[in-house]
């Protein structure tokens, strides 16, 4: 799998969001954001003239770029082959809900009454809602994100903030296991609902409660997936 069509045709739309004085780190938060939407699945070779003349970019601004992202555990390089999205393991998955549930469930918890971010998790929620309808899953795993990333908003910390980004992220690349993304994501709608009104409610210890509980399903899900993969033979 490489890049191509569709997400090569998204990139040169991101192109204005360039300007002359761009710079790697972004290249790299558009790439990063185009990961967390869905648009590179685990294992995708990320071609370097493709990326960049979409883009406009030059390949040492792009390499450096694709050095900032492997940083954050996104992207591996295999010798002679080139930069891929890389495929994410159980113990990955593991990690990642270890610190959701830190990050998260903190975060949520000192909630105690009206909290100006919190139209911005009611929207996610409303566009997950949309995506239900029209039966877009991936949409529907967009939006997940964006909720669970408004959640964390809510602290008003820059530094979470950038955390988050990075989990959500890798987040997206474990998503890819399951083989029903509608059957995975569509419960979670109704439970992402669920934690806004105790938190329109002021009752943040009880959404984090119900997001602790949340995260370790969502968890054993995943951890199941793989461990499908795993045992399933060779094609």
């Amino acid at each position: 799998m490489t890049t191509d069509g569709p997400a090569i045709d998204g990139l040169v739309a991101d192109r204005a969001l360039l300007s002359r004085t761009s710079t790697a780190e972004r290249v790299a938060g558009i790439l990063r954001s185009r990961i967390i939407e869905g648009w590179f699945p685990p294992g995708t070779r990320l071609a370097e003239d493709g990326i960049g003349n979409a883009l406009g970019v030059s390949r040492n601004t792009l390499r450096e770029a694709f050095r900032l992202l492997s940083h954050e555990r996104l992207l591996t390089h295999e010798l002679n082959r080139g930069m891929f999205v890389r495929t994410l393991t159980v113990e990955d998955v593991v990690d990642l809900y270890r610190v959701r549930r830190l990050v998260e469930c903190g975060v949520v918890r000192t909630v105690s009454g009206p909290h100006p971010g919190l139209p911005v998790v009611a929207a996610a929620v409303a566009d997950g809602e949309d995506a239900l309808r029209r039966s877009e899953w991936q949409a529907l795993g967009t939006a997940n994100i964006s909720f669970h990333r408004a959640l964390v908003a809510l602290a008003g910390s820059p530094r979470s903030d950038e955390l988050m980004s990075g989990i959500l992220a890798e987040l997206r690349l474990v998503f890819h296991v399951m083989a029903d993304p509608q059957r995975f994501h569509e419960p979670y709608l109704e439970r992402n609902r669920g934690i806004l009104h105790r938190l329109q409610d002021g009752d943040g210890p009880g959404a984090a409660e119900d997001l602790e509980v949340y995260l370790h399903d969502a968890e054993q899900q995943l951890v199941e997936a793989y461990a499908q993969r795993q045992a399933a033979p060779a094609g």
